[in-house]
């Protein structure tokens, strides 16, 4: 049995009933046999067994009061996965189906999408099963102070640094900030995807679904194409799915669907992103009344139709498993040429496989959606300098850091002799440098 089966073997025996966490761990293992083959010494220092177990689990309960008086207890999680090369760094979810098998397949997934940026973070990740979906401003207050009050002293700005992710943000995060800052009496970056006013970045509510725009380009443009004239499909009404809209259109592709959690619109004239924008960000309202704003446009419930939509480029930008096999085969035979993950692992195995066999460039998620942590990572640097860069400067420094995770996976593909295969080398590039750290740690 190779080094690689008895690590997932064993995984799956001490972590029964986490199929998330298995299901990443599989593909990312499995994806790394090659290089683990040629490092024996990696055997020897038990290195894999290391690299998926967390360095430290935080659970904790959250009790807060509702608007009727009534108190509510939640679950909150911190895994703290790897800190090898830098501070852990990773967002918060708030959302009903939050666990720790999620949480911690995230955690895994964030240790290599952060090496791939080239800054200096580790990989963690947190949440809670609350949902800040239908609660008020001060519900949602109550619910972060809380959770906060626990958070804080697991948390800081050399230690480990949160961000937003589904169902956290701006409001969320200034809750949370100030809460951490009235306990701790510290104005410092413990938290980025902060508001302007104190200490956030330009460009960061922008950066996941620009920088997987970007990263989908460069693979255009390795293949002499562009977004020009391209029918583009994206899931989600979130930011990513809404800037990666934006960047798209901006390059001169047709994004024809949207979806959020009731259903999907499809507007075979091109989606217009102000009504989206109006509807999702200041109305915090449901995408079916696109369809009632914006004539020749359809709304049909239910998201898995979405991806029987032809299009040349799918985005799936909304959450893990969305794109299932039977939906990866219609998109293939609609003529799907490019899959771009904008959400966190958000195609099966089984997806994942139709894809390849069919020629389609699959761009993982840890690689094409990592502009969000890059872009965290640049508002840590502001942070520490007392700096503020303007929106150029960051955009600038986002696209170059997708560009070269674009060609660092595609150079790792290529030395282990599985060219065009980005999700092995989206892992093996993500892990040479993690690897490399735990070694020269020493066993810790």
């Amino acid at each position: 049995m190779s080094y690689v089966q008895k690590v997932l073997d064993n995984l799956k025996k001490t972590n029964p009933n986490e199929p998330e966490f298995h299901q990443a761990a599989t593909e990312i293992l499995t994806s790394l046999e090659p290089m683990v083959n040629a490092h024996p010494e990696y055997e020897q220092a038990a290195l894999l067994e290391r690299f998926v177990e967390p360095e430290r689990v935080v659970m904790f309960r959250v009790p807060w009061v509702d608007d009727n008086g009534k108190v509510q207890v939640n679950k909150g999680y911190r895994v703290q996965f790897n800190s090898a090369i830098g501070p852990y760094k990773g967002g918060l979810r708030f959302h009903p189906s939050v666990n720790l098998s999620i949480i911690k397949f995230l955690g895994l997934e964030q240790i290599l999408k952060n090496s791939l940026t080239g800054l200096p973070i580790g990989g963690g990740k947190g949440g809670s099963d609350f949902n800040p979906k239908g609660k008020s401003d001060r519900e949602v207050m109550a619910f972060c102070q809380s959770f906060m009050t626990e958070l804080y002293r697991h948390i800081g700005a050399d230690t480990d640094v949160p961000a937003g992710d589904i169902g956290v943000g701006g409001r969320e995060i200034g809750f949370l900030f100030g809460q951490y800052k009235r306990i701790r009496d510290e104005h410092v970056g413990v938290l980025t995807g902060r508001g302007l006013s104190y200490g956030g970045s330009l460009a960061r509510k922008e950066a996941t679904g620009y920088g997987l725009v970007y990263i989908t380009e460069e693979a255009l443009k390795m293949r002499g194409d562009s977004f020009e004239g391209k029918t583009v499909v994206i899931s989600g009404s979130g930011n990513v799915a809404i800037y990666a809209c934006e960047k798209a259109q901006s390059l001169g592709a047709k994004v024809v669907a949207m979806y959020d959690s009731n259903g999907y619109i499809y507007d075979p004239a091109g989606i217009q992103l102000d009504v989206v924008k109006d509807i999702k960000e200041v109305k915090r309202g449901r995408i079916k009344e696109y369809a009632d704003r914006v004539k020749g446009a359809k709304y049909t419930e239910g998201c898995q139709g979405i991806w029987t939509i032809p299009c040349d480029i799918a985005l799936p930008c909304a959450t893990q498993n969305e794109i299932n096999k039977e939906s990866a085969e219609i998109l293939v035979k609609n003529g799907v040429k490019f899959v771009g993950e904008g959400a966190n692992m958000p195609s099966t195995l089984d997806a994942i496989e139709v894809f390849q066999k069919a020629g389609v460039v699959f761009l993982p998620a840890k690689a094409a959606n990592a502009g969000g942590v890059a872009t965290s990572a640049l508002e840590m640097a502001q942070s520490s300098g007392r700096l503020f860069w303007s929106f150029e400067e960051v955009d600038a420094k986002l696209k170059n850091i997708m560009v070269n995770i674009y060609h660092n996976m595609d150079n790792a593909a290529k030395k282990y002799g599985f060219e065009g295969n980005y999700v092995m080398g989206a892992n093996i590039a993500g892990f040479e440098k993690v690897a490399e750290a735990m070694m020269a740690h020493g066993v810790v």
